[in-house]
């Protein structure tokens, strides 16, 4: 298994987009790879976006998406209203936010919604992270359901028990009107990551998967 490092060859500071359909997508798709590399680097500037969430479920992503950032350099936080489960029909609308967004953002790395993802307001999502950021490092994350539509990822980042605990203790404090949802707890979330911890062989057992279905790789850097 080959290792690589994100990050630009300069001393500018990482740049990283986080796309959201609902309140806890980012969190539960790759919450524990943002905690570990906030904590690991001093240079990362964070946008996240949560595209669905009003009322309590607004202010619970606001909260939660601050609590996560809290290590980051710079962070901002966007919470928008486009109505849940209807993306598909209101696409222009979206596909108008993106395009907004891309003339004044441009990150190093970008975290999304599986392609394959069952949910509609997920597929949609990830659809237009690709129409609209075509020369950049995205990375697809998952999120369990119902609909069974778990997949094989091909890019993992490990993570120790410790943080992998710490993200779904934040999820399970953060996220009080999902509770009532079968799917929504404890177990759920460190038995997916326990399992793709073994699928990468993660030193501490752990690890969060993502689907890379494109990357560039500079074997150059660094040689003279």
């Amino acid at each position: 298994m080959l290792n690589l490092a994100i990050g630009r060859h300069d001393d500018s500071p990482l740049r990283i987009l986080c796309l959201g359909s609902h309140s806890d997508d980012v969190e539960i798709g790759c919450g524990g790879t943002l905690l570990n590399l906030l904590e690991s680097r001093q240079d990362v500037s964070v946008r996240w976006i949560v595209f669905s969430a009003t009322g309590q479920r607004a202010s619970e992503a606001k909260t939660s998406a601050m609590a996560f950032l809290a290590g980051a350099a710079h962070q901002e936080v966007e919470i928008l209203t486009f109505r849940d489960g209807f993306f598909p029909y209101i696409g222009a609308e979206i596909k108008q936010f993106f395009e907004e967004l891309k003339r004044r953002e441009a990150p190093d790395l970008i975290f999304t919604h599986y392609r394959d993802d069952r949910h509609q307001d997920h597929r949609l999502i990830s659809d237009l992270t690709w129409n609209t950021y075509r020369d950049h490092l995205v990375l697809e994350y998952e999120i369990p359901k119902y609909d069974g539509d778990l997949g094989s990822p091909n890019c993992f980042v490990p993570l120790d028990e410790g943080t992998c605990r710490r993200k779904v203790r934040s999820l399970i404090e953060m996220f009080q009107t999902q509770h009532n949802r079968r799917w929504f707890t404890e177990d759920t979330f460190l038995s997916l990551l326990r399992l793709r911890g073994i699928e990468c062989g993660a030193p501490g057992g752990y690890a969060e998967g993502f689907y890379c279905r494109k990357a560039v790789v500079d074997l150059t850097h660094g040689v003279k």
